[in-house]
């Protein structure tokens, strides 16, 4: 076992990591081993692709990531197992996934990889269409992981014994959740609801009971948005509702393929099961030895695999952290029927999107890691999870935002250049730039985001043009070439013409608005005189910065280096305002020092009445 250094960062990853590998020493205490050999950490993740994997899905894998890596760079031997929830049902048609109808209804009930992929797609099912985006995604962003596909193992009859000693069980399984089940059945349904349910039949997470006793009614929806939105496994059958009695197991239908079956008898013994299905009518009797067909449910099929597994961390979100949720649950069917020990398990809170409500793959048009990674580089996408602990909520900006998001991660950089950046701040960007395995890719001149925007936004991506705009930005430094500025230059292309409404976009006019020119007041005049007078002894990107804010300030008889009063920048602001309607016919638009260094001087000259 390798001697763990004190961790001197204060952020929440060095902290898990501690308590993990604590965790695994006490584990592997009791267990026997080969000489000279050490116990593999494992930590886990799940996925279900029944619809786009979106960004809050990514919290599920980056939370484990995050910790294996920094065990990992301890020099720890770990496992990152994402288990892919490929054999759940298919509980619905996602909206807005295109290729699909409402035919697709057809197959509701069958595993994921017995639905058709969406039309024209080039993979095989319905799972390995949505797996396939994300599995890209991973690989951008360094993930390291172990898949496992869940219809391989059930199909293969990997976790045979584990299911027979589950049926053997079933009553012991029934009374564990029995504990968290109301007196009064859900009428019709055989199902049972757990205590402080939330209306629509999903837990109530705490965080939402909490925001509600202060009264804070927002957060409270808020929370339970993101209850409702979450896997969806908290709410799946536990096993009950039969007349025979409690079966953790369901079997796919040997007749229509769908999970709509009910146990009716099974013996112990000889492993017969007879099942019948409600969709279908087809009935069969089975050996459950032999048959692999089916799957446990949900509150069993976890703590099953955590045993199975060896898991030691895995994080969930709110959705399964509520009294009689799938992970409290968990932790009792683990210890009491299969003889393991539940993981460190933290609560993850949503992510949401800058501009737009709560994701959820059921409503369609929820962006992706994939859709995030096309308008930012990967290491700021993975700085936004390793920032943030677990439990803290926090949002992806696909607006105006990302233009400060982008200057707050150069501010950092400098910080950690300068050496000024503190500790946990320190091990984020760390985290956020490399892996144990390396660094990632990164953009060798990182010119700030907003400017790149303006730019290709000003030349519609012309890549001479805006070699050329680039290139002036720093006279005592000019860009060779675009690949320098690449992939965050490619990265800002995306965003302006994906992300930008059209009537939002900046166009240059190509003749002088004369009218406006004619109305000037002196005022007016001689700011533009100044302003055509100092081009060419300004024409940089800090030059054009000094010139444009000094301009009103020469007129009111300062310095160009004073200091901004009230009015002074009342006049700034109506300057640039002027600038903006004789430049683009708007009152506002990039930054002037960026539109100018994109227009040019001739054209700048014949705008402004030169």
């Amino acid at each position: 076992m390798p001697i763990v250094a004190q961790s001197t960062e204060t952020d929440w990853v060095s902290r898990f990591a501690d308590d993990v590998i604590a965790e695994s020493e006490r584990r592997a205490s009791g267990a026997k081993h080969s000489p000279g050999t050490a116990p593999v950490v494992v930590v886990a993740s799940g996925l279900s692709p029944s619809g786009p994997i979106h960004l809050g899905n990514l919290r599920e894998v980056m939370t484990p990531h995050l910790v294996a890596d920094e065990i990992r760079r301890r020099g720890y031997e770990v496992r990152h197992l994402l288990s892919w929830d490929d054999y759940d049902r298919y509980r619905k048609v996602p909206a807005g996934v295109p290729g699909t109808d409402s035919s697709w209804a057809e197959h509701i009930g069958k595993p994921l990889t017995s639905v058709p992929a969406p039309a024209g797609s080039p993979y095989p099912n319905w799972a390995e269409h949505f797996k396939a985006a994300m599995t890209e995604s991973l690989a951008e962003l360094g993930v390291e992981y172990d898949g496992i596909s869940q219809t391989a193992q059930y199909t293969s009859g990997a976790y045979r014994e584990q299911i027979l000693h589950a049926m053997r069980h079933r009553a012991e399984i029934d009374a564990i959740l029995d504990r968290y089940r109301t007196k009064d059945k859900d009428k019709g349904t055989g199902q049972s609801a757990a205590k402080g349910q939330a209306p629509g039949g999903q837990a109530k997470a705490p965080a939402a009971q909490a925001a509600q006793a202060k009264g804070g009614q927002k957060k409270a929806e808020e929370a339970e948005l993101a209850a409702e939105e979450g896997s969806g496994a908290a709410s799946e059958d536990d096993g009950s509702g039969g007349s025979a009695g409690y079966f953790p197991y369901k079997p796919y239908c040997g007749g229509c393929g769908k999970d709509l079956t009910t146990v009716t008898a099974y013996d112990d013994e000889t492993t017969e099961l007879t099942y019948t299905c409600a969709e279908c009518g087809f009935s069969e009797t089975v050996r459950l030895s032999e048959f692999n067909r089916g799957k446990l449910v949900w509150k069993v099929d976890w703590p099953m695999r955590w045993a199975y597994e060896g898991v030691i961390f895995e994080p969930s979100g709110v959705d399964h952290s509520s009294p009689g949720s799938s992970f409290v649950v968990g932790g009792q069917i683990v210890r009491e029927i299969f003889d393991g020990v539940q993981p460190i398990g933290p609560m993850y809170a949503f992510v949401g999107i800058s501009g737009m409500a709560k994701m959820s793959s059921s409503k369609g048009g929820v962006p992706t890691p994939a859709d995030a990674l096309k308008i930012m580089e990967a290491p700021l996408l993975r700085w936004l999870y390793a920032r943030r602990r677990p439990n803290q909520s926090f949002k992806i900006a696909f607006d105006q935002e990302i233009q400060r998001l982008y200057d707050e991660w150069d501010a950092l950089e400098r910080k950690v250049a300068d050496g000024s950046v503190l500790p946990a701040d320190a091990a984020a960007y760390s985290r956020a730039t490399s892996t144990a395995a390396g660094e990632l890719p990164r953009t060798a001149r990182p010119l700030p985001y907003r400017t790149l925007a303006s730019v290709v936004d000003i030349t519609a991506g012309a890549e001479e043009q805006t070699l050329r705009i680039l290139s002036d930005l720093d006279p005592a430094r000019p860009l060779t070439s675009l690949d320098e500025a690449r992939p965050r230059l490619d990265r800002a292309e995306n965003w302006i013409t994906s992300q930008v409404p059209a009537e939002a976009r900046t166009v240059v006019r190509s003749e002088p608005d004369q009218e406006l020119l004619a109305s000037l007041d002196e005022q007016g005049r001689e700011s533009l005189r100044l302003l055509l007078e100092g081009l060419d002894s300004h024409w940089s990107l800090d030059g054009l910065t000094t010139l444009v804010y000094g301009v009103p300030k020469v007129l009111e008889g300062l310095e160009p280096d004073a200091k901004p009063t009230p009015e002074l920048k009342a006049a700034q602001r109506q300057f640039f305002a002027l600038l903006y309607r004789l430049l683009v016919s708007r009152d506002t638009g990039p930054r002037l020092p960026t539109l100018l260094l994109a227009v040019g001087t001739d054209r700048v000259r014949k705008l402004l009445g030169a």
